[in-house]
């Protein structure tokens, strides 16, 4: 099947990719040592742990597919020949937890000092501005991958360093900065990236107003 993304560029897996699908379906080995997988492997680990437990019911959305050219070798079948990697809307994680609406978006940087603002998009922005006016809670997970340490952010934190680069500061977001004012989140084993203990403990920080 032909993939493409939206510039029309064609998908072509990486060497990464086809690894993760021969592991994907082995037994996977949940030891603390087990480095080098990618932040939404992590997070995807840690809510089947959450779901399995009966502690929330939090997924991935799936990624966009725009079809755009069917085979029907058969009238009982059909082949996919072509599709198109649609930008997602929203933001890559929701659910509820404790009946709690949560929402939040998941970024990973090389970048040592700093957190480029430029891996959000403004409808992320916007998106989880509006959770948190229904009252949800809207935050980012962000991982410095030199280091490997995995900080949350809460929404109203990231929407003040978005609007100081809207209005023409800084394009990023110091690593001083974040650790100041987000949370680190420790890699474990069971579950991987306990973040909803922090989430449990913060939610009146997480559901502040914030400055437009």
């Amino acid at each position: 099947m032909n993939f493409k993304y939206p510039n029309g560029k064609r998908y072509e897996p990486t060497e990464r990719d086809k690894q993760h699908r021969i592991k994907s379906t082995k037994n996977k080995n949940h030891s603390y040592s087990n480095r080098g997988m990618t932040l939404e492997e992590d997070l995807n680990d840690t809510n089947a742990y959450y779901l399995d437990r009966n502690i929330a019911v939090i997924h991935k959305k799936p990624t966009p597919v725009q079809i755009v050219q069917v085979d029907y070798p058969r009238r009982s079948a059909a082949v996919i020949k072509e599709a198109y990697f649609k930008q997602a809307s929203t933001t890559d994680y929701n659910g509820v937890f404790k009946g709690i609406y949560i929402d939040f978006e998941a970024k990973e940087t090389k970048n040592q000092t700093s957190f480029p603002l430029a891996n959000f998009h403004t409808h992320q922005i916007e998106h989880m501005k509006t959770v948190v006016q229904q009252n949800g809670i809207a935050f980012v997970i962000l991982r410095f991958s030199s280091s490997e340490e995995i900080f949350l952010l809460p929404f109203p934190t990231l929407h003040y360093y978005w609007n100081r680069m809207v209005n023409g500061g800084r394009k990023s977001i110091t690593k001083d900065e974040i650790v100041n004012n987000g949370f680190p989140i420790p890699v474990g084993l069971q579950p991987r990236l306990d973040y909803l203990k922090i989430v449990e403990k913060l939610t009146f920080k997480l559901n502040e107003p914030f400055i437009d």
